[in-house]
């Protein structure tokens, strides 16, 4: 440590600390971030690998200025997204801590109530936190908020990039907001990530308004060997017998390809701690009872448990507790719950199966492995994709799913990740701060409202004052609000019960799926992340249905099954996919070189699919005649298609995203009549939101959306999931100026 600058700037105790631990040295994170942090001037981002020391970087130089602070009550405020990594903080600082005489406060809902009251009685130390329960901080000690943030020195928040361009990245930034006003004075604010993409974004979401003034801090330092496989398996859809009380989800075709995957897991994993990550909490549950199943015939202890956020949180423990002791190895099948930073101890290996939602996602996963020193980090994926028959079905034929992941996992290893959608206005919840706003004052104005949540350095500046407006107004409609004779605005009568009930403090709705329904008869449930549209079909359980109605009160879609036509080529994913991934498919199928992670069999669904794509000529195709169908091919992402889509059905066309494109129904229409529909819009001018959406279906997604007038959940849906501009450059790259006008076809009767 001798030749170390920054060990020399933290507190002699600290040091002390440092040199009982066995530390020969500081990492590349902590060296860069202890002289920016230590002073508390300013605000840092610590971006660095998972196991890199970000924890350390942070809390090492914040305690140094703690303990020299003048500040007598001096209080640093840890923000964390899951009540699991306090727990794990708490168990990481509590020993430095103590040494030092500095208090640790553990706060969230399983916490006793005495040592919240210890805390409230001298708040100083180290207060771990989640965003809920400082909203519930606000709300209910209104007039103790002064009081209890009086000494911060910092806000650290964790898990950086689960925030930006969320619900719960909105409700952050307002809370902090609202903090300061309180205390009047700017705290300095530290964001810790291991998968941030673009450092001025994340920067500009730390510190609205002032990003340029952020200091980012990004480690280099080298990392680790990096091991990939991808493994192909061929579904040959055998049929079964159906049970008489089969569900019509099980009443399709046997799939022998998981209980292959769920073989090879089983050999390979038995022995070691590892994460596997199928799409859904149904095949969490799928692999996990196949994988107990053979434990159980090979007469050995159970090695594989499962971990998703539909469990008790009971269950979860048990799981996390498996992988954390040491005596029995033990493997997760998970859901993005053990994505983030809970310390389950090693992990060998990571195995994803099917694509991953996201390239961030998988970076995200992949750093769980390889943290042990030596120990190379490990992702075996899995791919699945069905046997190709005469009929052509455009995903069997392109192999999508085998390219989408060979092309996440070639943008991870060029270190690139998805940027999130930050210019989002989360209307949903600026609703949810109005009321908390109200229950911490006892009520407000609209001027007050006003000036701290939507003038420009405030967390909704981008919304209008008329549209400020339009949402009170429909809030005293909706009896969230009431008005008294001084023009006090208070809770309604539902605003109250709303807000009194223990759910208001989380700005986000539970994850819910829409019910499918035919005749009266449910068949089970399909998370929707797109708009839906009548006469739509989609594939669930192995068949083909029609959409006559969504109902988005209900969270239910009505469906009949078809009569003949073909299913939708494409039932889509577990994430919403970004342009790059999909233009990154068709470089992988428009060239011949070879992918070195993939095994013999992955390695034939990629020559199928480049032969497809050249046979097609899909180099140069645009729709593709598919009987009852026609495939519009874009290759762009789903935020850019979602638009197209919404141009098609303004001309009464039926079309909705399909992977690379969309698929849109003919009903009379032709290839030409879609490309000259295509061709119209983009030599017009982009219509606008209220123009664009009408007659859209299901938009209310977040858990206020529904208080929302319907131009404004039209402007918070169209912010957070569609991306106009780029749809209306592929159209005027597609028409360029000049081009000739695709005719339309002749129709007659």
């Amino acid at each position: 440590m001798t030749d170390s600058n920054s060990f020399t700037l933290l507190d002699q105790r600290i040091q002390r600390y440092i040199w009982a631990e066995g530390w020969t040295e500081l990492r590349d994170a902590q060296e860069l971030a202890i002289p920016l942090i230590v002073e508390a001037k300013r605000d840092v981002i610590v971006a660095a690998a998972t196991a890199a020391g970000k924890t350390e970087a942070v809390f090492l130089p914040a305690l140094t200025h703690l303990l020299g602070s003048k500040a007598i009550d001096g209080l640093i405020v840890y923000i964390s997204p899951l009540k699991a990594l306090i727990n794990d903080q708490f168990g990481r600082l509590d020993r430095l801590c103590k040494d030092l005489e500095i208090p640790v406060w553990p706060w969230h809902g399983d916490i006793a109530a005495n040592v919240k009251a210890k805390f409230l009685k001298r708040p100083t130390g180290v207060l771990l936190i989640t965003p809920e329960s400082m909203e519930a901080f606000l709300c209910n000690r209104g007039t103790s908020v002064g009081a209890i943030f009086a000494g911060t020195q910092y806000f650290v928040v964790d898990e950086l990039h689960a925030f930006i361009g969320s619900e719960r990245g909105k409700q952050l930034q307002s809370l902090l907001h609202r903090v300061e006003k309180v205390i009047a004075r700017t705290v300095p604010r530290i964001g810790l990530s291991a998968t941030l993409g673009d450092m001025q974004l994340a920067a500009d979401f730390l510190r609205p308004t002032k990003g340029a003034e952020v200091a980012v801090v990004e480690s280099y330092a080298a990392a680790g060997e990096l091991r990939i496989l991808v493994k192909g398996y061929e579904e040959l859809a055998v049929e079964r017998q159906p049970e008489p009380n089969d569900s019509e989800e099980d009443k399709g075709p046997e799939e022998i390809a998981p209980a292959q995957i769920a073989a090879h897991l089983f050999k390979l994993l038995r022995g070691s701690n590892n994460l596997v990550f199928p799409n859904s909490r149904r095949e969490v549950e799928r692999y996990t009872h196949i994988l107990n199943e053979m434990c159980a015939k090979a007469q050995v202890p159970n090695e594989f448990w499962p971990h998703h956020g539909n469990l008790s949180n009971e269950l979860r423990c048990e799981t996390e507790a498996a992988l954390k002791q040491h005596e029995h190895p033990a493997t997760a099948i998970c859901t993005n719950t053990l994505e983030l930073g809970i310390d389950i101890g090693a992990v060998k290996s990571v195995a994803q199966i099917g694509p991953p939602p996201s390239v961030a996602s998988l970076r995200q996963r992949l750093g769980r492995s390889g943290r042990r020193k030596g120990e190379p980090a490990i992702l075996r994926g899995y791919c699945i994709e069905s046997a190709i028959t005469s009929k052509l079905e455009l995903a069997v034929h392109l192999r999508l799913e085998t390219v989408q992941m060979v092309a996440m996992i070639s943008l991870l290893l060029e270190h690139w990740i998805e940027p999130p959608m930050a210019a989002g206005i989360h209307l949903s919840t600026l609703i949810q701060q109005i009321l908390s706003f109200i229950s911490q004052n006892g009520g407000t104005t609209a001027s007050q409202l006003f000036a701290l949540f939507v003038t420009p350095d405030a967390p909704f500046s981008g919304l209008a004052p008329d549209d400020f407006k339009d949402l009170l107004r429909n809030l005293g409609q909706k009896d969230l609000l009431t008005q008294d004779s001084s023009d006090l605005l208070l809770h309604g009568q539902l605003g109250e019960r709303l807000v009194n009930h223990y759910s208001f403090y989380a700005a986000f709705a539970s994850d819910e799926e829409f019910r499918i329904v035919a005749s009266g008869k449910p068949l089970g449930s399909l998370p929707v992340s797109q708009m839906m549209h009548v006469g739509q079909h989609i594939l669930f359980g192995g068949r083909t249905w029609l959409v006559e109605e969504v109902n988005s009160d209900e969270k239910t879609i009505y469906v009949v099954r078809t009569k003949g036509g073909v299913p939708p080529t494409f039932s889509g994913g577990a994430g919403r996919v970004h342009t790059r991934v999909r233009q990154r498919m068709r470089e992988l199928m428009a060239t011949t070189s070879d992918v070195k992670f993939v095994d013999e069999t992955a390695q034939r669904f990629l020559r199928e699919s480049r032969a497809a794509y050249a046979r097609l000529s899909l180099d140069k195709t645009l729709t593709l005649d598919q009987g009852s169908q026609v495939f519009l091919f874009t290759w762009l992402g789903d935020a850019a298609n979602e638009v197209i889509s919404c141009l098609l059905a303004r001309q009464g066309m039926t079309a909705w995203i399909a992977g690379p494109g969309l698929e849109v129904m003919k009903k009379g229409n032709t290839s030409e009549d879609i490309e000259s529909v295509l061709y119209d819009a983009s030599i017009e001018e982009p219509p606008s939101l209220l123009e664009l959406l009408s007659g859209a279906q299901n938009l209310e997604r977040a858990k206020w959306d529904w208080a929302l007038p319907q131009n404004l959940l039209q402007k918070t849906y169209g912010s957070l999931n569609l991306n106009i501009e780029e749809a209306f450059n592929w159209l005027r790259s597609t028409f360029p100026d000049g081009a000739t006008r695709p005719r339309p076809s002749v129709k007659t009767d």
